[in-house]
């Protein structure tokens, strides 16, 4: 079960309940707060599964739920994630696509141009539209920038969406231009935890 919070901070980067609050998204019609976990204690590099074995993890917007399906599909990096325990939390997960793209709006590390016509979001609260050029800016959270204690790097990072197509293939976003893609999963590529609380208004 989900904890429930009333209330959450407004601005991304913001210290909160073992990480820092990204923003939120839309779960089957609930609102939930998203946490990105410290980085020296939640980001990791691996492959998404060496195997390439099919998991049912097809959400968009439930990365607890594809997490929980790749490792049961036998994905390394699930399991490492799921047995994450950071202040004394343990209900850390690989962020869906929606999930993550969240994180890059919100807590983008560079001053880069971003991909243009990549990054609507409709599971977002508010629904995120296509990147411009310039927007989202890069984050004013001096932790987040690059470089930074908590920055993503401008590299690529995993979510746990697989490809509905062929399952082969996973989901993935630059933190470098925002650019969304897929790759095969036996690659190895950044990988930061999250967690999430239902937010009861």
């Amino acid at each position: 079960m989900d904890t429930a919070v009333k209330q959450t901070p407004t601005i991304p980067g913001t210290p909160y309940a073992g990480g820092f609050y990204a923003g939120r998204i839309n779960i089957n019609g609930e609102q939930y707060a998203i946490i990105v976990a410290p980085k020296a204690a939640g980001e990791v590099e691996a492959a998404w599964h060496k195997d390439a074995a099919a998991a049912n993890s097809l959400s968009f917007f439930d990365g607890l739920a594809n997490t929980k399906a790749m490792a049961e599909a036998g994905s390394e990096l699930a399991q490492r994630l799921l047995s994450m325990s950071i202040y004394g939390l343990s209900d850390w997960y690989l962020p869906s696509r929606d999930e993550l793209e969240i994180c890059y709006r919100n807590l983008k590390p560079t001053g880069n141009d971003n991909y243009c016509w990549r990054g609507d979001n409709p599971s977002s609260v508010p629904p995120g539209y296509a990147y411009s050029r310039d927007l989202p800016a890069q984050t004013a959270d001096t932790a987040f920038q690059a470089g930074g204690a908590e920055a993503f790097e401008p590299a690529w990072y995993w979510t746990s969406t697989q490809d509905a197509g062929n399952p082969d293939y996973a989901w993935m976003q630059s933190f470098g231009d925002g650019y969304q893609d897929l790759s095969r999963k036996s690659g190895e590529y950044r990988a930061r935890a999250v967690r999430r609380l239902l937010v009861i208004e």
